[in-house]
């Protein structure tokens, strides 16, 4: 199984959406300097996406796959 993993960047900060096991839900990390400052748990990736909209003023649009 293939998991989610979407990147984007606004300004200085790095975030980054990761799915773990479907029944845990999306992860949103936030980096500032390469280093994780803050990660914030939601139950799906439409949830994750508008959190990040509304606490980081991440666009929806600005979501790209992240590369390994």
């Amino acid at each position: 199984m293939s998991l989610i993993k979407l990147s984007s960047t606004v300004g200085e900060r790095k975030f980054v959406i990761q799915q773990d096991r479907p029944e845990v839900g999306f992860y949103l990390f936030v980096y500032e300097n390469n280093k994780c400052v803050q990660d914030h748990l939601q139950d799906d990736l439409e949830t994750v996406k508008r959190f990040a909209l509304e606490e980081f003023s991440v666009p929806y649009e600005s979501w790209r796959p992240e590369e390994e």
